[in-house]
């Protein structure tokens, strides 16, 4: 009885660290093949907020760590500088509209540095499904109103909901989400001025990340 329990154990121990080892050489050989698709991604969505006569360089691989409170949380977010023969023109940046309706909306914004939007992007959101879910470019296109918008300082008042005296329009029954996304572009798109006096001191992407 026991051999035989020790033999079944046995068994099951090398079909365990066989099935390990399957899995991680399988994990291994995907991985690049994942990260590239990602990247593949990144850059698709890359061009949809920002045009590519705007900039030369390759932005993937220019990507700073900011922390700063007018992109919604403290927490660290993913900025990727624009260049046009070598001089930053405009940013691209992951960040946060921590007032959504059914909690934070996160976005991708494109700026140049004098208040240009150039586009918006939606990257995560949990807003009610036919009501603040129109934010998101597959369902309408509200999300394209921000493209060449300008904002011209932290005053104006266009940057608003038209329930709010503002261009921008609100949702038939859900104000809440777009008023949550306007300003959080328009917060972003101050802060993207702010870039080129605090570029050299910035952390690039994976400092820190690991």
């Amino acid at each position: 009885m026991l051999d035989t329990m020790r033999r079944y154990g046995l068994t099951l121990a090398f079909f365990g660290i066989l099935m390990t080892g399957m899995t991680a050489l399988v994990n291994l050989l995907t991985k690049p093949t994942i990260a590239h698709q990602a990247l593949l991604q990144q850059k698709s969505l890359f061009d949809q907020v920002i045009p590519a006569s705007v900039y030369d360089n390759n932005m993937q691989q220019e990507c700073y760590n900011v922390t700063n409170e007018s992109l919604g949380t403290a927490t660290a977010h993913h900025m990727y500088v624009a260049r046009k023969g070598g001089e930053p023109v405009a940013a691209v940046v992951e960040t946060t509209a921590p007032d959504g309706y059914s909690g934070a909306i996160q976005l991708l914004v494109a700026a140049d540095f004098h208040g240009k939007v150039y586009g918006t992007r939606v990257l995560e959101q949990h807003e009610t499904p036919g009501l603040g879910d129109k934010i998101e470019v597959r369902i309408s296109d509200w999300i394209k109103s921000f493209a060449n918008q300008t904002v011209n300082g932290a005053n104006d008042g266009r940057w608003a909901v038209k329930k709010d005296g503002g261009m921008f329009d609100q949702f038939t029954g859900a104000t809440i989400t777009p008023r949550a996304v306007v300003r959080s572009v328009k917060r972003t798109a101050l802060f993207i001025e702010t870039v080129p006096a605090q570029l050299s001191h910035l952390t690039p992407c994976g400092a820190h990340d690991e």
